[in-house]
């Protein structure tokens, strides 16, 4: 027998839109993360009901996985055209390494694109489709991989995302059956994927093999592990909490940076706690528990200015952690370990240039440009152009005991000396350095050597430019 569509399951599922309705204002934009399976056709049919078509938009990601993925994309569009919803739709392409692997490739490629098509259409909030046998899922599978308190937190009811769409979840708290009687009772059509019957996905294989004996012996775990998820959201939130109070004592600056000595001042838990919120807070992806420790162990073998604390060797997501003269920082080394693939600086042959006014000097095998910008002779990085021009430029590599004048100290120093002096890290070091012929001219990091003009760097009505040393990572 067909539910009536007034039946309890439709009175449910449109109060549970009409709770998260009230908090927007009412001329706000809703994307509707539209799938085509049971669960967002269900989201996208009470939406229209409950909010009207004019304020929705459907969003569809083509993942190109299944050979049925162009007829859903057609289903998909039909169907929100048939509902007078406006309609959005794009393609992603995933690797195919291993079940879990395209499971995490699809996720982040789906919310990528979401929140691509979200800015496009100038949205205030993407409503999705997960229901409480979902958080119950998601609750199990991260226990069993052993995460922390912010991976039981599990998904939340509502969370911004980085381009301030706020994500919604308006059916976490309706189980799946209360769903599948709301389309029933209205008479939904909606798609199958293949899939789902996958028992390699580790979600396929609890939600298949685990839960439905679970559910026999113990009915109520999807409220049990429901409230495990908040609980722990709530104790996460306390720590976040107090992160950002250490985080006074700890950081420098935007925090962009940590102090060292503070850092290490702290418990291994809170120093872990605290490393974990600044890595958040800066963008960077989760690092699993293992990682987090061998940080903080490399960090506490590493004594405060420490000439060989270069040596730390922590990389994450592209990035590598440093220390230097008692800082905490995380520098791209995704361009260095390209160029350090391609030979380390010794190897790398000399380029000379003729300079004829060139404002951009590409180099390569540097992964950088040398650019020589108009400017007025008090600029302290200035050169006369007579002196570009006076011989062939050269870029090279150093080579050791390659000197420059201090002007401020009034006396002559080597490179090694004077980037010590100005704090620049040893990684920081390898840079091409600037010869007018055989005479050195210019150092990044460090500047122009003024004593290369010789005596007729006074001549009147010179034209000047000014010497920047830009990195492709800079220059992006």
């Amino acid at each position: 027998m067909t539910d009536h569509p007034e039946s309890d399951a439709g009175r449910i599922v449109l109060d549970a839109l009409g709770v998260v309705l009230s908090a927007l204002p009412s001329d706000a934009r809703i994307a509707i993360a539209y799938s085509g399976g049971l669960d967002s056709s269900v989201l996208l049919d009470a939406a229209v009901r409950a909010a009207g078509p004019a304020r929705l938009v459907a969003l569809h990601v083509h993942h190109g996985l299944s050979p049925n993925a162009d007829a859903w994309l057609a289903h998909c569009e039909a169907t929100a055209r048939a509902c007078g919803v406006a309609f959005d739709a794009r393609r992603v392409e995933l690797a195919r390494d291993d079940a879990a692997g395209v499971e995490a490739a699809a996720r982040d490629a789906r919310y990528g694109a979401l929140d691509a098509m979200c800015t496009a259409h100038g949205v205030q909030t993407l409503w999705l489709a997960q229901h409480a046998d979902d958080q119950a899922e998601t609750v199990l599978l991260q226990l069993l991989r052993g995460a922390g308190l912010a991976g039981l937190a599990a998904m939340a009811p509502a969370r911004a995302s980085v381009n301030g769409v706020v994500r919604m979840r308006p059916l976490l708290a309706l189980l799946r059956a209360q769903l599948e009687r709301y389309a029933h009772a209205h008479g939904l059509q909606w798609i199958e994927d293949e899939s789902n019957d996958d028992t390699r996905y580790a979600r396929n294989a609890l939600r298949h093999d685990v839960l439905p004996a679970l559910s026999a012996h113990f009915p109520g775990y999807r409220d049990a592990l429901a409230r495990t998820a908040a609980h722990a959201a709530a104790s996460q939130r306390l720590l976040d909490d107090l992160a950002r109070i250490d985080l006074r004592d700890v950081g420098l600056d935007d925090l962009s940076a940590l102090s060292h000595t503070a850092l290490l001042a702290l418990d291994d838990p809170r120093a872990l706690n605290v490393l974990r919120y600044w890595m958040r807070s800066l963008g960077l992806p989760a690092a699993s528990a293992a990682r987090l420790a061998d940080m903080l162990r490399q960090l506490r073998e590493v004594a405060r200015d420490d000439p060989n604390a270069h040596a730390l060797r922590v990389d994450h997501a592209g990035y590598r952690l440093r220390v230097y003269r008692g800082i905490v920082s995380w520098q791209a080394a995704a361009a260095r370990e390209e160029r350090a693939g391609e030979g380390t600086a010794h190897s790398r042959a000399p380029v000379s240039l003729n300079w004829r006014g060139e404002e951009i000097w590409r180099l390569p095998s540097w992964r950088g440009t040398y650019v020589f910008a108009p400017a007025a002779p008090d600029d302290a990085d200035a050169v006369p152009e007579y002196v570009l021009t006076r011989a062939p430029l050269v870029a090279r590599a150093r080579s050791g005991g390659e000197r420059l004048r201090d002007e401020a100290a009034n006396m002559s120093r080597t490179l090694k000396n004077l980037f010590q002096t100005r704090g620049v890290p040893a990684w920081e070091r390898d840079v091409p350095l600037l010869f007018v012929g055989d005479t050195l001219l210019f150092v990044p990091r460090i500047g122009v050597n003024r004593s290369a003009f010789g005596a007729s760097q006074s001549e009147p009505g010179a034209a000047w430019r000014r010497i920047e040393w830009r990195e492709d990572l800079l220059i992006a």
